[in-house]
């Protein structure tokens, strides 16, 4: 896997989008064997936990807007990431999501210098302000947050 992440002008960048990646797809994997045991969420209003489906779907949302609004704020090209298949049906259109997903993800900050991912801090959707580093390491998180979740509900 981090034989396909070029080299970045800043290290840091690449180390994160390549523990993006390991984790998106160890969330992947618990999740389907979560969907397999019959593993079911906890009732919430939220709709991204409706199902295991549109939490899948909501993973991958949240992966690709990471990676666009990385772009956005450093006023980098569209990384020209596919919209995220709908919830029914995403069990199939998974894989072939993530790898394109990961492709899209490997080279847009090369080219970013260090001190252009520390400052300034830019506001997300969700109003927190995040300077690039810390949204990187949010985007690592994300996926390592609702792999625990679904290992606490299988009991492990």
């Amino acid at each position: 896997m981090s034989d396909k992440v070029p080299p970045h002008k800043y290290n840091g960048a690449r180390s994160l989008v390549i523990l993006h990646e390991s984790h998106m797809r160890q969330f992947l994997h618990t999740w389907r064997e979560a969907r397999l045991a019959g593993v079911t969420l906890p009732e919430t209003d939220d709709p991204d936990y409706e199902s295991m489906d549109t939490l899948l779907r909501h993973v991958l949302r949240a992966a690709r807007g990471y990676i666009v609004w990385m772009c956005e704020m450093l006023e980098l090209p569209d990384p020209g990431v596919d919209k995220t298949p709908p919830s029914k049906g995403i069990y199939g259109a998974t894989d072939l999501y993530l790898d394109h997903l990961f492709e899209k993800w490997r080279s847009p900050l090369a080219d970013v210098d260090e001190e252009r991912f520390g400052i300034p801090e830019y506001p997300s959707h969700w109003n927190v302000r995040y300077c690039i580093d810390a949204m990187l390491e949010h985007a690592v998180m994300h996926p390592i947050r609702h792999r625990f979740q679904l290992l606490h509900l299988m009991g492990r």
